[in-house]
């Protein structure tokens, strides 16, 4: 379980920058190449491509070097292992809220 944790800490913080979710939502009309990913960001390419490293550690994207061009390509299970968790975290809170609700509804109808 610490392992699959650790894999959940590394996604949400790959997505907690808003350049990574925008190459995210980029890759998921398919495979790119590192210089065109770059091309919407007004930043230097290393530091672009240090984005892409964190997200390669995160597993949300694989590259792959054909002679000297780095394409990068999304990979989909990390984001649905995200988004597994954050509907356990939903369920869990509308259940409790929904307690709430009806402990005030309870408390309202006392005399």
């Amino acid at each position: 379980m610490p392992k699959q944790l650790a894999e959940l800490d590394r996604v949400f913080t790959a997505l907690s920058d808003p350049t990574r979710r925008a190459v995210i939502e980029r890759l998921g009309a398919g495979p790119t190449a590192t210089t065109e990913l770059a091309r919407p960001f007004p930043m230097a390419l290393p530091s672009f491509t240090e984005h892409l490293a964190v997200l390669e550690r995160s597993g949300l994207v694989t590259s792959r070097k054909l002679g000297r061009v780095r394409t990068y390509a999304l990979v989909p299970t990390p984001l649905e292992a995200a988004e597994h968790w954050m509907v356990v975290q939903r369920r869990t809170w509308e259940r409790r809220l929904d307690q709430l609700d009806a402990y005030v509804r309870d408390l309202d109808e006392r005399p």
